[in-house]
């Protein structure tokens, strides 16, 4: 009963995914077709089998690079959402704090990420951290704005029933307010989960000699198609599984969704 029970899951899983497999296998054969007819140079646009070679024959470069990046994102992404969440709770219940920092925050968040990148690294160096920092700061005002709309969605009649009920104000905090703000918190560690990779990236353009980003800059430069291409898919992928992951722990930890959740 079990092996049934799995190989129907499994089959399932098949027919629901089906679609976008199919896409992704049209797609790839479509790339294929026409590199190969209007024979365009490889320096151009490789051929997926190219690019697929280089996975092969030069995963190893690709796993060294996948390494920094992926620490570099995954601790922006812990750092940003981590401040982003401290700081909606602080809003909340101290609105004199929000008309403070809010406006800078925003204006912050104005900024194109790819002029503050220099800045970083003048102040922070050529390692890991400047690294870190944009990428959580690339990952923070999503996450700010949607924790703050979460936290204040508790209805009036809720808030009115635990003062009642002499509930303190931590007591609402987590029994209520918390709750009520995980289906926003999880829609925006699900941007975060992607724009963290692409912070991290960013980052390693302007100044590192490792990492993804370094190895795009460098295969872009030597005209190394295939490889950029390569490196392109396995930043995408690490994208995808941080989505992935976010995606799952939102249907773990959240029971319900409003509507009014994009």
């Amino acid at each position: 009963m079990k092996k049934q029970s799995t190989g129907s899951n499994w089959l399932s899983g098949i027919k629901r995914h089906f679609p976008a497999i199919a896409t992704v296998i049209g797609l790839l054969i479509l790339w294929h077709l026409i590199v190969t007819l209007f024979g365009i140079p490889t320096y151009i646009a490789p051929s997926p089998v190219q690019v697929a070679l280089v996975f092969v024959e030069k995963g190893d470069i690709l796993w060294i690079n996948f390494l920094p990046t992926f620490f570099e994102a995954l601790s922006g992404f812990i750092l940003g959402n981590s401040v982003a969440v401290i700081l909606a709770i602080w809003f909340v219940h101290n609105r004199m704090a929000e008309r403070a920092f809010y406006p800078i925050a925003v204006f912050i968040n104005t900024i194109p990420i790819i002029a503050i990148a220099p800045i970083l690294v003048l102040i922070l160096g050529n390692g890991y951290a400047p690294k870190i920092v944009i990428a959580a700061l690339i990952c923070f005002f999503p996450t700010l704005v949607n924790m703050v709309r979460g936290l204040n969605a508790v209805s009036p009649q809720m808030l009115e029933l635990m003062r009642v009920l002499s509930a303190t104000k931590p007591e609402i905090l987590w029994k209520i307010r918390i709750q009520s703000s995980l289906p926003f918190l999880f829609a925006a560690l699900k941007i975060a989960s992607t724009t963290s990779v692409i912070g991290a990236i960013v980052g390693e353009w302007i100044g590192s000699n490792y990492g993804l980003g370094a190895l795009i800059i460098e295969a872009t430069y030597n005209f190394r198609s295939p490889m950029l291409y390569a490196t392109v898919i396995t930043g995408a992928s690490l994208a995808v599984l941080g989505f992935t992951l976010t995606t799952i722990a939102e249907h773990h930890f959240v029971k319900w969704k409003s509507r009014s959740i994009n």
